[in-house]
């Protein structure tokens, strides 16, 4: 069943150039919103050709969009122990190649919060897993929301969208909220010494489209980083 959610407006648009550490650069132009229905501060990054999204009204080719969820430490600070730097890194590029938008949604660790985030770290030290440890910490294993991204989308005129993420529930809750998603693109897959047993965890727990053994990940390698994680 589809429920589309209430109609945010586009509040501003600006233009911002970007570049990151690696000096890849393009540039982006930078939507805020008001009636968002959380009243949290979300932006979408316009990238590439974005008459691909005019066009997608008309019926012709379809945006690349992806909503990647606000992690300070991976994507400011370089974190190793997720892969959200990566998976920004590289949905900017793809975007701005396809044209689209990054839909930058302000729901740290999985909708939990920084803190909370930083506090199911240290129980992850202790040798539980991303999820089990947001449960541990008396909240869902992912609180995260989508609903505020439909509605950007439909400010924006692109309900229909190629979705680039290895999350099923992004195109289930986008669905649900009368976006069509026409194709799901996966992400890469980024591995770090310090992420395996978190993406072997995302795979398994939450059902994320995450080809470890092409990677070149083995389960002997998840043991020992959970060893790893554990050791005194």
């Amino acid at each position: 069943m589809t429920m589309r959610p209430p109609p945010a407006t586009i509040r501003t648009q600006i233009e911002v150039p970007l570049r990151f550490a690696d000096g890849y650069a393009t540039d982006a132009r930078v939507f805020t919103f008001d009636g968002l229905a959380d009243g949290r501060e979300h932006l979408a990054f316009a990238l590439g050709d974005r008459a691909a999204a005019v066009r997608a009204r008309g019926g012709g080719g379809v945006p690349l969009i992806r909503p990647h969820s606000e992690c300070l430490t991976g994507d400011v600070f370089g974190s190793q122990r997720c892969d959200c730097g990566p998976q920004l890194r590289e949905a900017v590029e793809r975007i701005a190649e396809a044209g689209g938008y990054l839909l930058y949604l302000r729901q740290e660790g999985r909708g939990i919060g920084l803190y909370s985030k930083l506090e199911a770290y240290a129980l992850q030290a202790e040798g539980i897993d991303t999820y089990d440890a947001n449960l541990a910490l008396g909240h869902g294993e992912d609180e995260r929301s989508y609903v505020v991204a439909a509605q950007m989308l439909h400010a924006l005129g692109s309900s229909r969208v190629s979705l680039l993420s290895n999350n099923p529930d992004k195109a289930r809750q986008l669905r649900l909220c009368g976006v069509t998603v026409v194709e799901e693109v996966p992400t890469g897959v980024h591995v770090s010494d310090a992420n395996v047993r978190y993406l072997e965890a995302k795979a398994q727990r939450g059902k994320h489209t995450l080809d470890l053994a092409a990677a070149g990940v083995t389960s002997a390698e998840a043991g020992a980083a959970h060893r790893d994680a554990v050791a005194p």
